[in-house]
């Protein structure tokens, strides 16, 4: 028989499982410093054992709950003036506390790279700003990337509430910085943001599951990636193709070869090396064309005595792909991927003075590369710059094959919406703030549905059948062409345009705050003070501000003249720089575009090409980058890019 000791330390340990299982837990997001979301009813909730009594006081009033079967409970706190800081407790078997909270504005952020893209990649644009960005009542919560293809999580899985200073704006959204920073300004109230993007993420993978069955096609997409034993297998062999290509990569680099000199070496003999004019890609400059693998890059640099014995900067724009790169044969910084923007710190003694090495180990895992044009290629010390472009040694160190494909999870449908929307829905919100569309130019055609879409299955999700949706159109990118084309990118502008159908939408347009060789561009102040503009209409109710550049909304033809009515004219239609109107095309029953005259007549355009005698679809700014196209309102606020062409919502 069991003797009594051990009856009481069964017992013991039994009532301390239980009390285990009792703890009370909050959600991540409801946590110190958190912004509540004023002039509406609150949802507060958390987890306990089941049937456990919970107790919530909040600005001196008590709110009771009791946990339901799957352990959950909540509570509604009443709608709320902005104010604070206050204190949250909650009682029940343990106690918790939350300080430090906000009521004001809360606001969540999605999309992908343009919204994730932080302030610390913009600081030397916007050095004042980060300078002053001390202000306690601007807030940011990020949610780490994560998928789910089972069913939709209950919590984050991590983060925190930051409020802006000077060294935590860097963290925070670029766009959703400049935004808040006009709305708290504007209302005086606090503002929220919850960073909620991924980059390269398309619109269907932040659709529910409900929402994906009005797209078959990526329904069934998504359903492949349910069978977790599945991916693990996809990831598991995916991931040993590409590292076996780096192991091979780097076994064939002649530049690192063991026993023999590096070519990364200041003093190595790199007189047989061919040269080639920086920036550019190597398959236009150099006999060897689309090869891919490791490319060396080498350039003497002679170094004035006063850059000498104090830190400086080596910034070489933007490389395709990835590089290691040395000054001296010190290694001064690597970067995995082509998109961020070289900016190495090289520490004081590094740099002498005469003649330095910078040498760049450059790694093509697909297509050309290079250094991308039109982007800074210098070095800077005591305030004093050296111009890195022009002649460059080269060598190949290897040729390989184009990196094995693989798998982005977290762009298959309804992957984000289960792992980063579903765990945020408890909590209230003012409205949307979304940046997206690159990554569903290959299929404009679905866009214009997918938004609709994902806005109504959002607006049913957060049960806020009116919650603001405010987007930004898609900025201008890549090379200007001479000629009208077809663009994937100008058709999902169109699609975006079409979208404000939607009731409660806003659209920023910002074709003239691109780079047209940077799909992230630095201007992140442009789209956050327009969606400002469109906040303060559509969220904010203010009927008298012009939130937006004109919008076309008819055509009329006579003879070979189509004459275009336009909402959102402001104060009357302008020509950007003067006349005369760029940007337009138009075609006749034969839809070969050519460009087009174009005169403002009031509040309208006239279009016209003497070449047309009978004008069917007229076309503006239909381009990838639409480049000097120019109808703007008197405020200042771009036209967006249209076809007058009728297009079904597929």
């Amino acid at each position: 028989m069991m003797n009594n000791t051990l009856k009481v330390s069964l017992l013991l340990a039994m009532v301390a499982a239980q009390q285990a299982t009792a703890q009370v837990r909050l959600p991540r997001l409801v946590s110190n410093g958190m912004v509540l979301q004023r002039e509406q009813p609150v949802r507060i909730w958390g987890w306990a054992a089941k049937g456990e009594k919970v107790s919530v006081a909040f600005q001196g009033k008590s709110y009771q709950a009791t946990t339901g079967p799957d352990g959950q409970w909540h509570v509604s706190l009443p709608a709320m003036k902005a104010g604070g800081p206050y204190e949250l407790k909650i009682k029940a078997s343990n106690e918790l506390s939350v300080k430090d909270i906000l009521v004001g504005d809360v606001w969540l952020l999605s999309g992908q790279s343009n919204m994730e893209t932080p302030m610390s990649r913009l600081r030397d644009k916007y050095p004042e700003v980060i300078a002053q960005a001390a202000n306690p009542r601007i807030r940011q919560y990020e949610v780490p990337m994560s998928y789910a293809f089972q069913k939709p999580r209950t919590d984050v899985t991590g983060g925190k509430w930051i409020a802006a200073d000077p060294q935590t704006v860097l963290q925070f959204s670029g766009v959703g910085y400049f935004f808040a920073k006009e709305i708290n300004a504007k209302y005086q109230v606090p503002v929220g943001l919850i960073k909620d993007a991924v980059g390269g993420s398309p619109a269907e993978a932040w659709l529910s599951a409900d929402a994906l069955k009005q797209f078959p096609t990526y329904e069934q997409q998504g359903a492949k990636y349910k069978d977790s034993a599945m991916v693990a297998g996809i990831r598991q062999r995916e991931g040993a193709a590409v590292a076996n290509w780096y192991k091979q990569l780097y076994q064939a680099d002649q530049g690192e070869a063991r026993g023999q000199h590096k070519w990364s070496a200041p003093d190595h003999d790199a007189s047989s090396w061919a040269t080639m004019n920086v920036p550019g890609y190597w398959a236009s400059q150099t006999p060897m064309g689309m090869v891919n693998g490791v490319m060396w890059f080498r350039k003497e640099v002679e170094v004035p005595a006063a850059m000498v014995g104090q830190p400086a900067r080596l910034e070489l724009g933007t490389l395709v792909d990835a590089d290691s790169t040395y000054i001296n044969g010190q290694l001064v910084g690597t970067t995995g991927y082509q998109y961020p923007p070289r900016k190495y710190e090289v520490k004081p003694g590094v740099l002498k003075a005469g003649k330095n090495v910078v040498v760049v180990r450059l790694i093509n895992n697909g297509g050309r590369g290079g250094f991308t044009p039109e982007k800074n290629y210098q070095l800077i010390a005591g305030g004093q710059t050296l111009d890195l472009r022009g002649p460059w040694q080269y060598k190949l160190g290897a040729t390989m094959s184009p990196t094995p494909g693989t798998t982005t999870f977290q762009y298959q449908p309804g992957g984000l919406f289960n792992g980063m929307i579903a765990p945020v829905l408890p909590y209230a919100i003012k409205g949307v703030l979304w940046y997206q569309g690159e990554s569903n130019t290959g299929h404009a055609q679905d866009y214009q549905a997918l938004m609709t879409s994902l806005i109504n299955d959002w607006r049913a999700h957060f049960q806020q059948p009116k919650l603001p949706f405010l987007y930004v159109q898609l900025a201008n990118f890549m090379a200007v062409r001479p000629e009208p084309t077809e663009s994937g990118w100008a058709a999902v502008r169109d699609a975006q345009r079409r979208t404000l159908t939607v009731p409660y939408t806003g659209m920023a347009v910002i074709t003239d705050a691109g780079e047209w060789n940077d799909i992230h561009p630095l201007d992140k102040q442009t789209p956050g003070h327009r969606l400002a503009l469109a906040a303060q209409k559509v969220a904010y109710g203010d009927s008298k501000v012009v939130s937006s550049g004109p919008l076309y909304q008819t055509m009329q033809v006579a003879g070979n003249k189509a004459t275009l009515s336009f909402a959102s004219t402001g104060g009357g239609l302008v020509a950007k720089g003067g006349e005369p109107l760029k940007g337009f095309a138009v075609a006749g029953p034969d839809k070969k575009f050519v460009w087009a005259q174009a005169r403002i007549d009031g509040n309208k355009v006239v279009v016209w090409n003497d070449q047309v005698p009978n004008p069917t679809v007229v076309r503006y700014a239909w381009a990838d980058n639409p480049e000097g196209a120019n109808l703007y309102n008197k405020e200042g606020l771009p036209a967006s890019g249209f076809t007058t062409e009728q297009v079904a919502m597929r």
